[in-house]
């Protein structure tokens, strides 16, 4: 599923960036007569202007200048939508530090493996004015962090608990699934000569868990799945920050409570993620 949206995500960028739209405009000939009357009679003048056939294209990259005619005015909208496309990486922060204490070295990840992805698909908004806009949207967000230990969180316990596994794991992914709510307050400059504007996005967002979900694969036992159960957020709650140029910009999300619940040992353990968005 996820390398389909990642195809789908690329193949839309690259239409975007190449295709282009032609037209022609054909003025044709006009003949025009001119009878006038004198006192020696009448004389006609006729004049003939020729064919002639102009052409010029438009671009896709000032589909902007467009947009911005038609949506200027004031007013509030309700759209589904697919964007803000948020492709980064996934990081934990333990009490201000990007290093986990030892009751949280279970949960160590391979940075560069572990990621984040979420994208809106409903938005509710009201423009002020050309440049500014107030939206609330929702969608969804997958955070997941990819194990180092041969470890297995625990389902349904008190608290986050978790076994050592005497099985050395090939791939051990502990991962999350929440319905995403934010709310933008939205600026996004005039076009510049290229047609292209800049744009700034920030506010607070909401999550609702779904699902909590660790994959496991191994000589041992193949491929595992557990859903369930892990002790995560039911509701989380933070703010994002987005900017870009054009249609592509980087994203910054910060969630302010802690990623478990009832779990005083992973008190003050937060997520954090950022990396590359699409669509503004």
């Amino acid at each position: 599923m996820k390398r389909l949206i990642f195809t789908l995500i690329t193949a839309g960028f690259t239409t975007a960036l190449f295709a282009q739209n032609n037209a022609d405009s054909v003025f044709t000939t006009t003949t025009t007569i001119t009878t006038t009357t004198t006192a020696k009679g009448t004389v006609t003048d006729t004049v003939i202007r020729k064919k002639r056939k102009l052409k010029f294209s438009f671009s896709t990259e000032n589909r902007d200048t467009v947009y911005k005619e038609a949506s200027k005015h004031p007013g509030w909208s309700f759209t589904p939508t697919f964007s803000r496309v948020d492709i980064g990486f996934a990081t934990l922060i333990d009490n201000g530090s990007f290093t986990l204490s030892p009751e949280n070295e279970f949960l160590r990840y391979r940075s560069w493996k572990s990621s984040n992805f979420g994208f809106d698909l409903l938005e509710l908004g009201y423009r002020f004015n050309s440049s500014f806009k107030i939206y609330a949207s929702a969608g969804f967000d997958w955070t997941r962090f990819r194990l180092r230990e041969n470890v297995t969180p625990l389902r349904f316990q008190d608290q986050l608990t978790y076994s050592v596994d005497d099985i050395d794991y090939d791939k051990n992914v502990f991962s999350s699934t929440y319905l995403r709510i934010p709310l933008t307050f939205y600026w996004r400059s005039k076009n510049d000569n290229a047609g292209h504007r800049f744009h700034i996005a920030a506010g607070p967002i909401m999550g609702i868990l779904i699902d909590g979900h660790v994959r496991q694969k191994s000589l041992e036992n193949g491929d595992q799945h557990f859903r369930a159960g892990f002790n995560l957020a039911k509701v989380r709650y933070g703010g994002f920050l987005r900017a870009g140029y054009g249609g592509i910009g980087f994203f910054a999300k910060y969630y302010a409570n802690d990623m478990f619940e009832d779990s005083p040992a992973q008190k003050g353990l937060k997520n954090f993620s950022f990396g590359a968005t699409v669509g503004f």
